[in-house]
């Protein structure tokens, strides 16, 4: 092995090293939230992360599957965000609804 492949691996261990501290700093956000759109974004970045982190091992193992298994979670991240979006969006406008007719009751009442 060459110096300069033993700096790439190097790199590549340091890479995927200081993406998986930022996955937990992303698990805490997204557990913690303060709101759901937070929630949502972090969930978003550790896709996006998980996706850099098998790219890397796909470069470093030299196993191009691995760019396939890449690209399918890329896919399945994405719709997983969608769905999640959806379902917030959702809620959201039922609650907005309750919170509509709750003021429209208690506006009838006052008069």
């Amino acid at each position: 092995m060459g110096t300069l492949d033993q700096a790439y691996h190097a790199l590549f261990v340091g890479a995927i090293i200081v993406l998986a501290i930022m996955i937990c700093c992303c698990l805490v956000r997204a557990i913690i939230g303060p709101s759901i759109a937070d929630r949502i974004v972090a969930i978003n970045m550790i896709g996006t992360m998980t996706i850099m982190i098998i790219a890397i091992l796909a470069i470093e193992m030299k196993e191009s599957y691995l760019v396939d298994v890449s690209i399918i979670y890329a896919m399945i991240s994405f719709l997983a965000v969608v769905v999640l979006t959806k379902v917030y969006m959702g809620v959201y406008k039922e609650r907005a609804e309750k919170a509509k007719l709750e003021n429209k009751h208690q506006e009838e009442e006052a008069k």
